[in-house]
């Protein structure tokens, strides 16, 4: 495929780093002698991953044919419409569904597609926005769907309307409403379930959003809600799919895409404006997605699962101490690690998430209450090694032991 050729221009760009107040040379002249460390430079230290894919910990690292996609892009004009055009063409495409848009992050395809909803291609009502009048006010969703994220549907200025039963459902609708949103990771603590909610908005006539951000892998994901019928899928571009850290898709409707589009950048006077996307962005995630799709997930998963139980040994040989595999169901559908010991509340927790980051190696883990939870497909390989090794010293020390 196109977008697996080694690209011919492979010097590297030099990032621009201004206001810097810190001894060592400037980004700008470590680089004139081949031997800027940005990071060290900024007072910055990079870690091991060993959590997953968390936008606070810069999710994931893109393979080389990614970087090299994203070099090539910076290297030329092109007109971005036209780019935007032909991408999503190439992704929806791909996944099978009737269209799709590069966003920037699956937030902002949260943001994006209400607003597509909510204006169609009425270039008024794109202006108005988050001003409502002479539009639907209204977002049916869960109340066990409320999420840290659904802020990016209320931008379009909608109210969320809670629901918990089928029967809420049919009672909540009104002329006011103008979509329901799912939140693809709650789907097992809701009473309505994916395919319920789908007909329910079959039934009323009303545009059913996805967010199913962390929900890959499996790689059919990718194209199983838009099949089951809902009307707008996203996905984060920065996490199991590899791609730069601030993209994402929004799949769906060819009509809601379009209109999506309209309230995206390159157009000014919208409510995405501030969403722009580049075309390193663009052409960097559709090769993160094709090399996504070709890939052995079978072979890759057996390496987690071997990274996981090298973790799990190591804990467990420290005296006290619990540790057990587990695969999310569904967000984050890997192999991690969930750890815990004698004694343990979440100050001790906490104590040894600090332990590990403050170490050498520094390595990020999380804590949820009084374990500790790790995950390894973020990791290099080898870097389970060290992640065990470390987490073995710091179950034993003093402080964090039974």
């Amino acid at each position: 495929m196109w977008s697996r050729r080694r690209f011919l221009e492979t010097a590297s760009s030099v990032p621009v780093v201004a206001g810097i107040a810190a001894a060592g040379p400037s980004a700008a002249e470590a680089a004139r002698r081949g031997s800027a460390d940005y990071f060290r430079d900024l007072g910055v230290r990079p870690f091991i991953n060993a959590a997953g894919t968390y936008t606070a910990m810069t999710a994931s690292l893109m393979p080389q044919q990614v970087l090299d996609a994203i070099q090539y892009a910076a290297r030329h004009y092109v007109m971005l419409d036209e780019l935007h055009d032909k991408v999503g063409q190439r992704i929806a495409s791909l996944l099978h569904c009737e269209a799709a848009m590069v966003t920037c992050g699956a937030a902002s395809a949260l943001t994006l597609g209400t607003a597509a909803v909510l204006t169609g291609k009425d270039p008024q009502k794109i202006v108005d926005l988050p001003n409502l009048a002479g539009m639907k006010s209204e977002a049916i969703i869960q109340k066990s769907h409320r999420f840290g994220y659904d802020h990016a549907v209320r931008n379009c200025g909608v109210t969320l309307v809670e629901v918990e039963t089928a029967d809420d459902v049919n009672r909540a609708v009104s002329e006011k409403t103008a979509l329901m949103v799912f939140y693809n990771n709650n789907n097992s603590l809701g009473q309505i379930r994916d395919e319920e909610f789908v007909a329910l908005g079959k039934k009323h006539g009303i545009p059913t959003f996805n967010d199913a951000a962390a929900d890959v892998p499996p790689v059919d994901n990718l194209w199983k809600y838009t099949k089951m019928g809902f009307d707008l899928v996203t996905f984060s571009g920065g996490k199991g799919i590899r791609g730069p850290q601030s993209s994402g898709m929004l799949l769906g409707r060819k009509d809601l895409i379009e209109a999506a589009r309209l309230n995206a950048p390159p157009n000014g006077n919208t409510v995405g404006r501030g969403m722009k996307v580049n075309k390193e962005e663009m052409l960097g995630l559709l090769v993160a997605l094709e090399l996504f799709l070709e890939k052995d997930h079978a072979r890759e998963r057996l390496e987690y699962d071997k990274r996981a139980e090298t973790i799990r040994a190591a804990a467990v040989t420290v005296p006290g101490v619990t540790a057990e595999v587990f695969v999310p169901e569904v967000a984050n559908n890997v192999p991690h690690i969930r750890v815990g010991w004698a004694g343990a509340d979440d100050a001790k927790a906490t104590a040894a998430v600090k332990a590990m980051k403050d170490g050498e190696p520094s390595i990020g883990i999380r804590s949820e209450g009084n374990v500790l939870v790790l995950g390894v497909w973020m990791m290099k390989p080898g870097e389970d090694k060290v992640v065990a090794r470390r987490l073995r010293e710091v179950l034993a020390s003093p402080g964090i032991k039974a």
